[in-house]
């Protein structure tokens, strides 16, 4: 039988090979993961035998891992805004570059929540639900949001953590290109979209490339095509109502190019772009 020592020594000798800066953090959280334990325990029984099962399953872990698999998919599970989220291969990770966003769209929202609207807010592109359902868990005050994404399993994914936040019957799932499914105008839309671009693919790490679901990864040659074509449709159809705002994720290089076109869809519109925490452009707002 292995004990807790000789697995997490057998773990971070597996790892280091892939990446040494992180192998005995790693092994550690795969093995917290297997045996459902905090990580005090680890250290605090070191002598305490793996059942077989747990021994084999924790080797699986390890094995994916060494094939640059990511840790979320690993655990099925990624912490966003204090939440933990469940993730699959269905579903993008959830970035804490997202949280600004969400940061963002609270603030908009309490503004309009102290002057005694109720404002309707959409999430498009929602992968696993991240966005709309830390804002229902966040202001409960918030009686439906919309949130849109093509892909059904996406949705099906975002389905379960809407259930396991208890948001389930305040966040409305349609499945759809873009806006198309949203059944009404809204006032303040949020929407993290693909947005790297094609020509950036040799530039990205192998863990991301692999695993992550190019549907919700890549837009075009230049990342904007989605973005641009979205924001082309709102202004068509009117998908906001008077007033409102568009909260959007966007590239690191993104931000003047991105201005410039948004200008030419929304002449009058206030167009800023708040930066990242390492400083990188990384959110847009437009208040029409």
């Amino acid at each position: 039988m292995t004990t807790i020592r000789e697995a997490l020594e057998q773990g971070k000798a597996l790892l280091t090979a892939m990446e040494p800066r992180n192998a005995r953090l790693e092994s550690q959280i795969l093995l917290e993961h297997v045996l459902g334990v905090e990580r005090s325990i680890l250290y605090a029984y070191p002598e305490r035998q793996l059942e077989q099962a747990q021994w084999k399953q924790y080797q699986a872990l390890l094995e994916r891992r060494q094939q640059k698999e990511p840790i979320a998919y690993l655990l099925e599970s990624q912490e966003f805004y204090s939440l933990d989220f469940f993730v699959d291969r269905r579903v993008l990770i959830p970035r804490p570059e997202t949280e600004i966003l969400v940061e963002s769209a609270l603030q908009a929202i309490r503004q309009r929540l102290s002057s005694g609207v109720v404002p309707l807010v959409a999430d498009i592109g929602t992968g696993s639900g991240a966005i709309p359902i830390t804002l229902a868990v966040e202001e409960p005050r918030l009686s439906l949001l919309y949130a849109c994404d093509i892909s059904p399993d996406a949705l099906a994914v975002a389905r379960v953590n809407a259930q396991r936040h208890h948001v389930l019957e305040r966040v409305c799932f349609l499945q759809g290109d873009l806006i198309a499914p949203l059944p009404e105008p809204v006032d303040i839309l949020c929407a993290n979209l693909p947005y790297v671009g094609t020509a950036e693919i040799p530039d990205l790490e192998s863990d991301v490339y692999d695993y992550e679901p190019h549907l919700a990864l890549f837009s075009g040659p230049d990342g904007l095509g989605l973005i641009q074509k979205m924001c082309k449709e709102i202004k068509e159809f009117g998908t906001l109502r008077e007033g409102g705002e568009i909260f959007l994720e966007i590239g690191y290089r993104q931000g003047d190019v991105l201005t410039h076109l948004l200008q030419e869809i929304w002449p009058a519109a206030r167009i800023t772009c708040r930066q990242d925490y390492a400083g990188w452009d990384r959110l847009m707002h437009v208040a029409i």
